[in-house]
């Protein structure tokens, strides 16, 4: 913490994980440390590795002004002709996205079990 200017309160969002969109396929761990670890030390770093998760990473800081440094810094960054996406990790609306999709799930049994097609004529 030596040489860091602490000013006041951090935005209530802000938090040591940051997730990253618009990744290039084809880059590796050892490329997102590079990027990234310029900012503070990197407690892990998950890259999104299903069809649904292509593109995407999480990076973990120890620090959390490591971490607003670099989201500062590295929202727009350009990497192979990308220009990345880096917000901050938000738990609640992972969970609300979660709740609807069980919601949805739970909301089709119901129909099947009834017999209704959800299909007005």
């Amino acid at each position: 913490m030596a040489g860091r200017r602490v000013t006041g309160r951090l935005p209530p969002e802000v938090n040591r994980i940051l997730y990253v969109r618009n990744l290039p396929p084809k880059i590796t761990s050892e490329e997102m440390y590079d990027i990234f670890g310029k900012y503070g030390a990197i407690r892990q770093i998950r890259l999104g590795n299903g069809k649904e998760t292509w593109g995407t990473a999480y990076v973990v800081y120890e620090d959390i002004y490591d971490a607003k440094n670099a989201a500062d810094h590295l929202s727009g960054f350009n990497v192979c002709n990308r220009y990345l996406i880096v917000l901050y990790y938000q738990q609640s609306k992972i969970a609300k996205k979660i709740d609807l999709d069980k919601k949805k799930a739970e909301l089709e049994a119901l129909k099947k079990k009834y017999g209704v097609s959800g299909k007005d004529k």
